[in-house]
């Protein structure tokens, strides 16, 4: 990577789901590609709906996690309200996932604002998990879906039904996604699997999380 690069992180402000189970973002969706991309020398904002604090889902956390990744855990108490921020000045912007993105991302009109931004630069737009909520909604310069006839992949209805979390969640994400005209593409459970077509790269699980870094890395040469 020659000039450093700038990164855009938005994590979710939601702490919990329609059940009041406890949730935010899934730590491991924001802890590697961070490490991984900042490795590199990549400067990283991290930004949310609210600011300020970013619930952690409290689902994925335990002594390991804890342990491994203490500076994301106090990079997290602090985040930029996405009031605050431009895409000018980003190289690309990524969603790590967490239940909690279900319950704000589809509807926080500053992210698609800043997607929309993303999309008219022709700039990297990345997410993993959860994250493509952020695209339910978004809209290309000519006002149709941002992920009309992309390639793209998202934790899939199957996952979701698999952790049992299908009616508090307040929508299917993937059922969604193909409904604004997404080519989905879901790959086994739990497996590692990422969807890259042009500058729009998806992830489907935290288990993607290392890859989808490694395709934005690729990018960002």
């Amino acid at each position: 990577m020659n000039a450093q690069k700038n990164i855009l992180m938005v994590t979710t402000s939601a702490d919990a789901l329609t059940n009041g189970r406890k949730t935010g973002v899934w730590l491991e969706e924001i802890a590697v590609p961070y490490l991984a991309l900042a490795k590199t020398g990549a400067s990283i904002t991290v930004a949310s709906p609210k600011g300020g604090a970013v619930p952690i889902d409290p689902h994925s956390l335990d002594d390991t996690s804890v342990a491994k990744w203490p500076d994301i855990m106090e990079l997290l108490k602090n985040s930029a309200p996405l009031r605050n921020i431009q895409a000018d000045g980003f190289d690309a912007i990524f969603l790590p996932g967490g239940h909690g993105t279900m319950m704000d991302f589809a509807t926080d009109a500053e992210l698609k604002r800043l997607l929309l931004d993303f999309t008219k630069a022709d700039k990297i737009i990345a997410a993993v998990c959860h994250g493509p909520a952020g695209l339910v909604g978004a809209k290309k310069p000519d006002g149709t879906p941002l992920v009309a006839g992309k390639t793209i992949t998202a934790f899939t209805d199957e996952e979701e039904i698999a952790v049992q979390l299908e009616k508090v969640v307040p929508f299917m994400l993937e059922t969604t996604l193909r409904a604004e005209g997404a080519n989905f593409v879901g790959g086994p459970q739990w497996a590692p699997h990422v969807e890259v077509d042009g500058n729009l790269i998806t992830g489907q699980n935290p288990a993607s999380s290392e890859a989808i870094a490694h395709a934005v890395l690729e990018h960002l040469h």
